[in-house]
């Protein structure tokens, strides 16, 4: 088993990184045991860098560090961690992938979309080297584009809303007011409307542009979830990182009211363990699959490139049924899947 030591994400053993010490975020990393040393030649040497908030958040990183995870058991090897501060630049997003690189690790995993630009500058600089990227469509060569039709699964959490809804008054709050975020608004509103046009559904953005701290603020998702609830919405579904976690916490607080989580199947999510009764579903994005696909073809010798897709025909998204709370609305639910499937219905990916 790898345990994680926390440390700074300048600490890459390189003078280079030392430089950009007070720049970047906290990371987390020690290295496994390397099947290699054991001569078999096949462990991998991962670099993971994250998006802010990093492992722990209950949701996008994590899904990605379970991906890792079981790519780094099954395969031996090393993982790097480093994580993002939502003050970073352009030029800190950099040097961290330029790390990565040159201390040997390959893959390198970016997890989000503030790494695409970063991606392309530091892939063509290491073109022997495999690059993966999560919710971005990079050009580069050498990088594989791992992205999810978010509007797909969202739509479904729309109709799930509007069927338990007894105010007929949702929320939805976004982390960061930008286009993948927006993907996630537009198919839970659409979802929404399908179902009951009469319903009204607040939307309401944790942060905008390059300040990121949408998606780390837990007391920013709180304090939106309970403006929504004291306004008389009764379901509250958050895009928004660990921030999320905030929301569902108000949610908590309220009786008969419903929170809706994201990336991760948050119901089982040990550390919102005290919440759960009020998580009615998640919607699910599995970037651990798209991450554990990546590593492997690098392991394998045949790296992923281009865009690779991972949509709800193919269970790259999926709604949640823990808890059984939408037990009763499944075959409403099954059936709206079917028709995005059969491309009788088209989620819009802009509200």
């Amino acid at each position: 088993m790898r345990r994680v030591a926390k440390l700074s994400a300048a600490c890459i053993a390189t003078a280079a990184l030392a430089l950009s010490a007070t720049a970047c975020g906290s990371t987390s990393s020690e290295n496994d045991k390397s099947s290699a040393s054991s001569g078999d030649g096949k462990g991998v040497k991962i670099g993971l860098a994250f998006d802010v908030g990093g492992r722990g958040d209950h949701s996008f990183n994590d899904s990605a560090a379970r991906g890792t995870d079981k790519a780094s058991k099954e395969f031996g090897g090393s993982v790097k961690e480093l994580t993002a501060k939502s003050s970073d630049t352009e030029a800190d997003r950099e040097q961290r992938l330029s790390d990565l690189a040159d201390a040997g690790y390959n893959p390198i995993v970016a997890v989000g979309y503030a790494y695409a630009t970063s991606v392309d500058k530091v892939a063509a600089k290491y073109p022997k080297t495999s690059f993966g990227i999560v919710d971005s469509v990079v050009k580069a060569k050498n990088a594989d584009s791992i992205t999810f039709t978010e509007e797909q699964g969202s739509y479904l959490a729309g109709v799930a809303a509007a069927l338990k809804t007894k105010t007929k008054h949702v929320g939805f709050i976004g982390g960061v007011d930008v286009p993948l975020i927006k993907k996630f608004q537009a198919g839970y509103a659409q979802g929404v409307k399908d179902t009951d046009p009469k319903i009204k559904v607040d939307v309401q953005y944790l942060s905008h542009g390059s300040d990121t701290s949408g998606f780390a603020s837990p007391d920013k998702g709180k304090e939106a979830a309970q403006g929504m609830l004291d306004n008389g919405a009764d379901i509250v579904y958050s895009a928004a990182g660990s921030s999320g976690n905030g929301a569902i916490e108000a949610v908590n607080g309220k009786k008969g009211a419903w929170a809706i989580g994201v990336d991760s199947d948050q119901y089982n999510i040990p550390g919102l363990a005290k919440y759960k009764s009020s998580i009615l579903t998640s919607v699910v994005k599995n970037v651990d699959v798209g991450v554990y696909d990546f590593i492997k073809s690098v392991h394998d010798g045949k790296p992923l490139t281009g865009n690779n897709v991972y949509s709800l025909a193919k269970n790259g998204v999926s709604l949640a049924t823990s808890g059984g709370f939408i037990d009763d609305v499944q075959p409403k639910l099954d059936a709206a899947k079917t028709k995005i499937v059969d491309g009788s219905v088209k989620v819009k990916t802009t509200p």
